[in-house]
């Protein structure tokens, strides 16, 4: 994948009869996807060119000009799609895009490597950082807050953290 893209949806599939298709959006306004309207795949090729879309549960669903028919809607399920970074504004002072998060170093207040970022989730209660531990093991899980996570510095790849007591 290019190191410019970021992944902004993925095809959940077919919406009625007329290849109308449902996107899934990653975006904090989900109707940004058409006015990003030409969406590519991981490889950088092209995706799908939205032409017109209103809001569904998730996400939206769509008319795209490479799609005619349900039957190619549905083949397109599981497609990710993907825009070029420049495209994306730049976030505010405290905001972050996932994917700037993904692989930073995890260390405590003295500086003391923790383990380095896996993903991000959400289960519905907030960012959750997967942190995969420095000395191997399983993930352990960090608030995305200002409390367990008082300092982001993405440019030195670092953030620093409250290590939660439950955490060995």
């Amino acid at each position: 994948m290019s190191d410019d893209l970021i992944q902004v949806g993925r095809v959940a599939g077919a919406f009625g009869v007329r290849g109308e298709v449902r996107i899934t959006s990653f975006t904090a306004e989900p109707l940004a996807l058409l006015d990003y309207k030409d969406l590519k795949r991981e490889d950088g090729s092209v995706g799908l060119t939205l032409t017109s879309g209103r809001p569904a549960k998730g996400g939206i669903v769509a008319r795209a000009t490479e799609i005619e028919t349900r039957e190619q809607a549905e083949a397109l399920r599981g497609l990710k799609l993907y825009i070029s970074r420049n495209k994306l504004p730049e976030p505010d002072e405290d905001e972050f895009y996932v994917t700037d998060l993904v692989g930073l170093s995890v260390v405590d207040a003295a500086g003391e490597p923790l383990g380095r970022i896996k993903a991000v989730q959400d289960f519905g209660a907030g960012d959750l950082l997967e942190v995969s531990p420095v000395e191997g093991g399983a993930t352990w899980y960090l608030p995305f807050t200002r409390e367990a996570v008082p300092e982001v510095r993405v440019a030195d790849g670092v953030v620093v953290s409250v290590k939660p007591d439950e955490v060995e």
